[in-house]
């Protein structure tokens, strides 16, 4: 009986960190929804921005550090906060600089400044401590349930609570006739324009918006993990990001968060399977794997279902 209530606590365990990294997912890929889905932005760069707000929220959060700037001991609310607000300016530089650019352009230019921000935090080692990380990241409710499934299990509660009332803000906003506006200049930019719609400060608006929920999905996958390090944030994590929202069907906010869920219970599920049948020599071709099923999966979405499994149903006839 002990044996069946150990391995009955420990797939409730996994359960709860399966279900915590995919709603943080899910944020990220509501934000990236919101740029692609409603407003037709190729954001390349999302792993940039999680990076950014990871890093915002671990810096102002941890303990004091001798060898590196930050450590000021912040509530972890408050670095949540200072985590979007961080991510937003970030976007609002590259949305000024970058969002006049059109398509393959764009993503060329957010894809670079990913890339220059994980390499920045891979070399400032005093400000990020370069490629060892921030450790002992704080994680809210510790000191009164402890590391184990209590702690995880309210850690999921509070993650699906922040999912719930992002899904719920962004829901009112792109039914609202902001987002009506936003799938107008999707749709044709030009016909905004004719209508009086300052096309490009509704772009900057919604690339801004999005890049703060990617911001504040970094920080509760810091703060969740405990440690956090520039490997996290290369760019296979843009591939994630793009491959959920594909999946689920772009252009709805639902479609982004079953996609959110599919495609990470797809990766975990290969990742065991591969580990359990690939020898211990070649494990680190079975990650490559992952990635080539990933491929696959996002290519029989795009021939089986082009809209997704949940894809945009929504005919926009005329902005307000």
């Amino acid at each position: 009986m002990g044996d069946f209530f150990a391995q009955f606590s420990g797939w409730i365990s996994y359960g709860a960190f399966f279900l915590v990294f995919a709603s943080t997912f899910a944020v990220i890929v509501l934000g990236l929804n919101l740029q692609w889905g409603y407003t037709g932005l190729f954001n390349v760069g999302v792993a940039g921005f999680v990076a950014v707000g990871a890093y915002t929220s671990a810096l102002l959060t941890t303990p004091e550090t001798a060898d590196r700037v930050g450590g000021f001991g912040w509530p972890v609310a408050a670095g949540w906060l200072a985590a979007m607000a961080t991510s937003g300016v970030a976007g609002l530089l590259v949305g000024a600089l970058a969002l006049r650019l059109r398509d393959d352009y764009l993503a060329i230019t957010t894809f670079g400044i990913a890339v220059t921000i994980q390499l920045v935090a891979n070399n400032a080692q005093k400000l990020t401590g370069g490629p060892f990380g921030v450790q002992f990241i704080p994680k809210p409710m510790q000191e009164w349930l402890g590391t184990g499934l209590p702690w995880t299990l309210a850690y999921l509660a509070l993650t699906l609570l922040l999912l719930a009332a992002v899904y719920l803000a962004l829901e009112r906003l792109v039914r609202s006739p902001w987002g009506r506006v936003l799938r107008a200049i999707r749709e044709d930019e030009d016909a905004a324009a004719s209508l009086g719609k300052r096309a490009f400060v509704f772009r900057l608006q919604s690339f801004v918006i999005g890049s703060m929920l990617m911001g504040l999905g970094g920080a509760v996958y810091a703060h969740f993990v405990g440690y956090i390090a520039p490997e996290d944030f290369l760019p296979i994590l843009t591939f994630q990001m793009w491959a959920m929202l594909i999946v689920g069907g772009s252009g709805n906010n639902r479609g982004a968060v079953l996609g959110a869920f599919v495609v990470w219970a797809f990766w975990a599920a290969a990742g065991a399977l591969l580990r359990g049948w690939i020898p211990q020599a070649e494990q680190a071709r079975a990650a490559a794997l992952q990635v080539v099923l990933i491929g696959v999966l996002i290519a029989l979405m795009l021939v089986l279902r082009p809209r997704g499994l949940l894809g945009e149903t929504v005919n926009v006839s005329r902005v307000k």
